[in-house]
């Protein structure tokens, strides 16, 4: 599997400013990865309950309803999910998150962050596992939570979508016959689910970052 290449199929992109959050969003995707275990619905970076720590979350596979819909989801083992780390602003990852699919295992095995040794659309695993945790079932009471040897958390399964978003008013708005948002919207993501990866990671594995400040972009690639 390490020997193997992995070709860019989707990607987001968010920077974000340790203490604070910008994220981005993309619902229903290119007809290439619609509907595609590639499809990433949103990233979002954010300062843990442990100042100290970093959590990075990748959500893909959207829009599935609840009930047997969601049920059915699960991760592709041919899929890598890949957080790309930019410490000194010249837009290009200086390190990596990769996380992949162990079928055999049911388990979410991630590696990182670690330099890479290639960058730009075309992956390998790098380094060894440095994280893993089952897969939580859809509906479980609770949430398996993976923790590595060196303070790494992981959390892979399907969760309710935490977009907010009113699409309809949205189109009205396209369309003109609405002016603006209405207060309170409605969201229209409500009820919807998607499959979720969050990885949460100590802010001294990243070492030193330019003025405080990361971007982070998530990629998923498939095996080639």
């Amino acid at each position: 599997m390490k020997s193997k290449k992995l070709l860019l199929a989707g990607i987001i992109t968010a920077a974000i400013v340790t203490g604070g959050i910008i994220y981005a969003a993309d619902h229903i995707d290119a007809p290439a990865v619609t509907n595609q275990t590639t499809d990433v619905t949103d990233l979002y970076v954010f300062r843990a309950a442990d100042p100290n720590n970093l959590v990075f979350v990748a959500n893909t596979q959207g829009l599935k309803a609840a009930g047997a819909e969601s049920a059915a989801l699960k991760f592709d083992a041919n899929t890598l999910i890949e957080f790309n780390i930019d410490k000194d602003g010249d837009a290009k990852e200086d390190l990596v998150i990769q996380a992949i699919y162990n079928a055999s295992t049911n388990k979410m095995q991630v590696y990182g962050p670690v330099a890479p040794s290639e960058i730009g659309v075309r992956s390998k695993l790098e380094g060894s596992v440095s994280a893993e945790v089952a897969v939580t079932a859809y509906g479980a009471a609770s949430p398996e939570i993976g923790t590595g040897t060196s303070g790494i958390k992981v959390f892979a399964g399907p969760r309710d979508d935490p977009f907010y978003f009113d699409l309809n008013q949205y189109k009205a708005i396209l369309a003109g016959t609405a002016t603006g948002f209405n207060n309170p919207g409605v969201d229209t993501f409500k009820g919807t689910n998607v499959m979720g990866l969050v990885v949460e990671v100590p802010k001294a594995l990243l070492g030193t970052v330019a003025g405080g400040k990361v971007n982070v972009w998530v990629e998923t690639k498939k095996k080639i």
